[in-house]
């Protein structure tokens, strides 16, 4: 997939995501991607943009609204872009649970995924970070047999079977 979507900006990133199911095993939801580059209005709101909105699916059939803001090495994610995509999921999704997510390069093949939320804390808002996890993208071919034994076995002490 890297020979299609080389580099470290923004669309790279989503694609790598989309194609590595990297939405579903950072959040352990089944995802979906509905839309990308959304740019639209909410009410109190002008213009903004969503990189791409996921829907998901627990265990227990609850639906999740994913909206993903992508940054390029060394950008911020803002406070004002998350309010913004919890508001147009209230809007677009009133019956989905929204969990706004942010991906960033951390390195050529390594990426950042944080769930974020803003909480008020003595009369101000803050973003906060629910969870964070990194990846490294790694081609199948690097993936030793030596190593999947290892995970093998680590899963079956935990009381999987083989």
């Amino acid at each position: 997939m890297r020979h299609y979507a080389p580099g470290t900006d923004e669309q790279a990133l989503l694609t790598r995501a989309r194609y590595n199911r990297l939405i579903d095993i950072f959040t352990g939801l089944t995802c979906y991607s509905v839309q990308n580059h959304l740019r639209t209005t909410v009410p109190e709101i002008e213009q903004m943009e969503v990189d791409e909105i996921y829907v998901g699916l627990n265990k227990r059939g609850a639906h999740f609204v994913l909206p993903c803001q992508a940054k390029s090495p060394g950008d911020k994610f803002g406070i004002v872009q998350v309010m913004q995509d919890i508001a147009l999921c209230q809007l677009r999704y009133p019956m989905a649970i929204c969990r706004p997510i942010a991906l960033q390069f951390t390195g050529e093949n390594n990426v950042a995924l944080l769930e974020m939320a803003v909480r008020e804390q003595e009369n101000v808002l803050m973003l906060n970070v629910v969870d964070e996890k990194h990846y490294q993208l790694i081609p199948r071919a690097s993936i030793a047999n030596a190593g999947l034994t290892i995970l093998k076995e680590r899963e079956s002490s935990a009381g999987y079977s083989a």
